[in-house]
């Protein structure tokens, strides 16, 4: 045989063994088995297909791919991005507490000790308040930028216990606001706004310079704590539908291409409005389930996110739909 021959031969066996063993998931002792061949034969043939280029092997890194998709959105967006990894088949309560554990750490090791935070009650802050490490802040304190009473439940126990654990880990005072989320009039709203105690706690937002916040979906697999715990009736979630609502930050309400005019709901809302959360510094937003894509378009295109603690396949999802495949 000429030595083009055997070179032809080897090539051939070379590429069958790569086949077997990279693609087919065949062990060396399978594959010499099957050639006829001894396992030392197997293992030169698989390295001389390295070494011909019949096989490349690359070792991609899901850090560096996260990077680049932050990267892109915060091009897109014009904020900065957090992207955090999941492993693929993790649940969503894992996605969750990876995401609060990554956003309680970007928010501890870059807060301002004189910094006030304004905290919208909410299972994504509930998640990121225990995972706070300890750090005293001093001429601070933690303000409740929404209501959280109900017809069943004045909130205090649910609402509390988050801003308790944001008071201790950060060891400074904590400013409640005793109101309900939304009011059944938005007269009764308009004429307690007018009260001096509340007018207190409406003045202590008004300073907030950081606002901490997740973002609720009608359309979650998992319902928010708005939509599942009482806050709204069967007519209530009938209006959002029609007013084309796709999530709420701290219970006001908003559409896909955020929006917010002419949507009832938000007049009996105790929330700050789109346009007094925009006027906050920082605003720090967490999400970690796919099904609120929507939700997190909506609040981007309202402007009312600055900092974004994302889950790593909601943030390719985001990506996709915004800046193209990546």
């Amino acid at each position: 045989m000429s030595a083009d021959a055997e070179a032809e031969a080897r090539t051939r066996d070379a590429l069958r063994a790569a086949q077997l063993y990279y693609v087919q998931d065949r062990t060396m002792d399978q594959i010499a088995a099957e050639m006829s061949l001894s396992r030392s034969s197997v293992s030169r043939l698989l390295s001389h297909a390295r070494d011909i280029g019949l096989v490349e092997i690359t070792v991609h890194s899901p850090h560096e791919a996260n990077s680049v998709v932050a990267r892109r959105l915060s091009e897109r967006f014009g904020i900065s991005v957090h992207v955090v990894s999941t492993p693929p088949r993790t649940n969503d309560a894992e996605r969750l507490e990876r995401t609060a554990r990554t956003a309680a750490h970007v928010l501890s090791s870059t807060l301002d000790p004189d910094a006030s935070i304004g905290i919208a009650w909410g299972a994504t802050v509930s998640a990121i308040a225990r995972h706070l490490p300890t750090k005293r802040l001093h001429d601070s304190q933690i303000v409740q930028m929404n209501g959280a009473a109900n017809e069943s439940t004045s909130g205090i126990s649910y609402s509390g216990a988050i801003l308790e654990r944001f008071g201790q880990a950060f060891g400074t005072d904590v400013q409640q606001f005793p109101v309900p989320a939304l009011f059944d009039d938005p007269l009764t709203k308009q004429l307690l706004w007018r009260e001096r105690s509340i007018r207190r706690v409406l003045d202590a937002q008004s300073r907030v310079q950081v606002f901490v916040f997740g973002l609720g979906s009608p359309h979650a697999d998992v319902p928010s704590h708005v939509y599942a715990g009482g806050y709204l009736t069967g007519e209530d979630l009938r209006s959002l539908l029609r007013d084309g609502v796709v999530g709420d930050c701290a219970t006001v309400f908003y559409r896909i291409d955020g929006s917010a005019t002419g949507i009832e709901l938000n007049a009996r809302s105790s929330g700050p409005s789109l346009e007094a959360i925009r006027r906050i510094p920082r605003r720090l937003c967490a999400v970690s389930s796919l099904t609120k894509l929507d939700a997190l378009r909506g609040a981007l295109a309202a402007g009312l996110i600055t900092e974004l603690v994302v889950e790593e396949a909601l943030a390719r999802r985001l990506a996709e739909t915004t800046v193209g495949s990546l």
